[in-house]
């Protein structure tokens, strides 16, 4: 049987590496920041929220993304219910978690309200701001049978250059088929492959500035037909 575990190495203290992939779970110059820049202003967050409005995500990871979206949300005074589906793989345990998100003292008080639900298996929750899935297994078989649609895409697996099974141009076409109109997605690569398979996945792509040491990242929104 295959081994469903993490797989983590920890750098510098608290910083979870994945040996599996030998890539980082966040960036080295500041996960918060980049998940900011990338994930939330990528998808002209929190000036699209609205109540009921859908987050997904490809890669999990500790969980920082979650915290930065419902933290933003919370802030900015929304009303309603973000609603976040995410897609892992490799989930780490609920101890990793805690441990990783220990980095991020602004999201001290918010990671202590969610932990309890890091050790109920499945992991599906819902608050009265917030409406939780993750599913667990490969993107690639899971992701065809959602029947979700997203109005934004958290796109967060490891490097493509080694992970490319999450980058691959049919996962990225479920993506686009899970996409609401007028929907958005970000990630932080600029690999010329991951832009045409968002191209061909129904999105108008564009470059814009990276995070820290990365030159560039991509957004996309869903063309109109």
């Amino acid at each position: 049987m295959q081994d469903q575990s993490a797989q983590i190495a920890w750098r510098d203290g608290d910083l979870p590496v994945s040996t599996r992939f030998d890539d980082p779970y966040f960036s080295l110059q500041g996960g918060l920041a980049e998940t900011s820049h990338v994930f939330l202003a990528g998808n002209d967050l929190p000036a699209r929220f609205r109540d009921g409005f859908h987050i997904a995500e490809l890669g999990f990871g500790t969980g920082l993304n979650l915290l930065a979206a419902l933290h933003l949300w919370r802030g900015s005074g929304q009303r309603g219910q973000l609603h976040f589906t995410t897609f892992e793989a490799y989930p780490m345990t609920a101890l990793e978690m805690r441990r990783a998100q220990g980095a991020f003292p602004e999201l001290a008080l918010l990671a202590e309200e969610l932990s309890p639900f890091w050790h109920d298996s499945p992991h599906t929750f819902v608050l009265p701001d917030l409406k939780f899935s993750l599913i667990q297994g490969d993107a690639r078989e899971t992701l065809p049978l959602w029947q979700g649609q997203a109005d934004a895409w958290f796109l967060d697996g490891f490097s493509p250059a080694k992970n490319p099974e999450m980058w691959g141009e049919d996962l990225l076409a479920e993506v686009g088929k899970h996409t609401a109109p007028d929907g958005t997605a970000a990630t932080y690569t600029a690999a010329g492959f991951v832009r045409r398979g968002l191209q061909a996945a129904g999105f108008d792509v564009t470059r814009q500035q990276g995070y820290g040491s990365k030159r560039h990242m991509t957004v996309a929104r869903k063309a109109n037909e």
